[in-house]
């Protein structure tokens, strides 16, 4: 049987929620939602981190980001680990990427991975525009490019355009990952003007429940509360522009594909490497350890040759699982372990089972505070508050199913939420009870507090809306956490036994320790 071809296309920061084959209904994205229409959408995806880097270097490998310590915006696969684009150029594929998008390759991996990449014709357009204001700058809103110069993914198009009126006439892979929507958010028009500000409905309320440390921090460090209603209109009505701009970049990659005579043996997959706040919670961009369903949900699209068409999938599916389904395709075996499952089965029928529970993991412990991040303007206060309150961006696991999701934190309350049909958010509506987090300064590990439970009791004590029980204290060898029933879903995830800790969490969730609140 002739091997395919495969077209992969990664957005940076793309909600799920935000194309019409997701159920956007305000939403232009015709050419995206024909892909989706032709193949199998999986509307139960996860990426297995929240930050760009490390979620590369998970879905490039098959492995959890703890697996090769890669949970960094700094430690990029290296020359001595494998990779998808490198296994394929490997087994005979000609393998090409499309402009300079990074974030996955320490120096020299690219070089290995792949036959040429780059851009045919370069970026012309400057990353140093303006904000308007600071109140903006922190909203991470530049507004309207007045100029027609070509920036990255722009540049990246093109390169794609080209080099697919000419493919090579061995199997190729064209990889391109793209910058859009990530921020700062800025389009120029069409795109910029294609919203009714007014029809853009709010974002999801901050609410006054118990929420994790960091979206406090984010709000008061970044001074959103100066935002207005119609400002966060204003910034999902660019972000829904620059999403609109991407689906036009997507139909032209597709539209040389089917020019050149290659569509007919090509397998596309479109998804992105995480989401965006975009106003939910009174929050912006993303952060180490979110795991809130608006950042964690993947838009991920299968759609081509010998493959079923107009079907969606509402299994649990992990990002890793990327990589096992591409080589079966190709026919071929990754040469080394790896934790994701080939999607085929599904494929062929997407009733079928495929995971029970999806994982995401993130954060770090206070101790690692030296390498966590620092950016420049405007991302400056996002590391200062790291180095400031480090147990802000504690270690966190998410994992969920198709009803529930329970997410272990470090270093403050576990959280536990039961999802509603068409919201794309979890209903953070079960908590156990607890003081906040103590703020601490980088040189003092914070001891979780004995009243706080990570796993309700079989008979919790009901406090208000919600339950709480006492667990044992014991330090670990750094005295960062406390023991007890809830300390295992950091030790089963961290030697990789997700069934274990999947089983743990969501039945301790459904006996009932945990009170709905009215």
């Amino acid at each position: 049987m002739t091997r395919p071809n495969f077209i992969i296309i990664i957005p940076d920061q793309l909600c799920a929620d935000a194309l019409g084959c997701f159920g956007n209904p305000l939403v232009q994205t015709p050419n995206i939602d024909e892909l989706a229409a032709a193949g199998t959408v999986f509307t139960e995806a996860y990426v297995q981190h929240p930050v760009c880097s490390p979620s590369r270097a998970s879905f490039l490998t098959g492995r959890y980001p703890h697996v090769r310590g890669h949970r960094t915006l700094t430690h990029l696969l290296r020359a001595d680990e494998p990779n998808l684009l490198r296994i394929l150029k490997d087994s005979g594929y000609h393998v090409t990427w499309a402009g300079a998008r990074g974030d996955a390759f320490a120096e020299g991996v690219t070089e290995l991975s792949v036959h040429e990449y780059g851009f045919d014709e370069p970026p012309t357009r400057s990353r140093n525009r303006e904000f308007p204001s600071d109140t903006w700058a922190r909203a991470f809103y530049r507004g309207r490019v007045d100029d027609r110069s070509v920036d990255d993914d722009e540049a990246a198009v093109r390169t794609a355009e080209r080099w697919l009126a000419h493919p090579p006439d061995q199997p190729w892979v064209l990889f391109v990952p793209l910058i859009a929507p990530h921020c700062p958010f800025e389009v120029e028009d069409p795109w910029f003007s294609m919203y009714d500000r007014t029809s853009i409905p709010p974002p999801v309320s901050a609410g006054d429940g118990r929420q994790a440390a960091f979206k406090q921090a984010i709000r008061d460090t970044y001074g959103l509360d100066r935002m207005t209603p119609e400002m966060w209109r204003e910034v999902s009505a660019v972000y829904y522009g620059m999403v609109s701009r991407l689906d036009s970049h997507v139909g032209r990659i597709m539209s040389s594909a089917r020019q050149a005579g290659s569509a007919g043996r090509t397998v596309t997959f479109f998804f992105s490497d995480h989401g965006e706040y975009l106003g939910d919670f009174g929050l912006i961009e993303k952060w180490p350890s979110a795991m809130d369903r608006c950042i964690t949900r993947d838009p991920l699209i299968i759609s081509g040759v010998r493959l079923p068409g107009g079907q969606r999938c509402d299994a649990m599916v992990e990002l890793i699982d990327v990589v096992p389904t591409v080589v079966a395709l190709a026919g071929i075996q990754a040469p080394y372990h790896h934790f994701g499952r080939s999607l085929l089965a599904v494929l062929d029928d997407p009733r079928r089972g495929h995971r029970e529970y999806a994982f995401t993991e993130g954060g770090f412990s206070v101790w690692e505070e030296p390498r966590m991040e620092r950016g420049p303007f405007p991302y400056d206060l996002k590391g200062e508050i790291q180095h400031r309150e480090p147990a802000c961006v504690g270690r966190a696991v998410a994992v969920r199913d198709r009803r529930w999701t329970y997410i272990w934190r470090l270093y403050e309350p576990a959280e536990a939420a039961l999802r509603r049909a068409g919201r794309h958010i979890d209903d953070a509506v079960l908590a156990p009870s607890g003081p906040p987090i103590t703020k601490t300064s980088t040189s003092t590990a914070p001891t979780p507090s004995t009243s706080t439970a990570s796993w309700p009791s079989s008979t919790p004590t009901a406090i208000g809306r919600y339950a709480s029980s006492p667990r044992r204290s014991r330090p670990d060898e750094r005295g960062l956490r406390s023991a007890g029933p809830g300390d295992r879903i950091w030790r089963m995830a961290t030697y990789g036994d997700d069934s274990a800790v999947a089983r743990h969490a969501i039945s301790a969730v459904r006996r009932g320790g945990w009170r709905v609140g009215a």
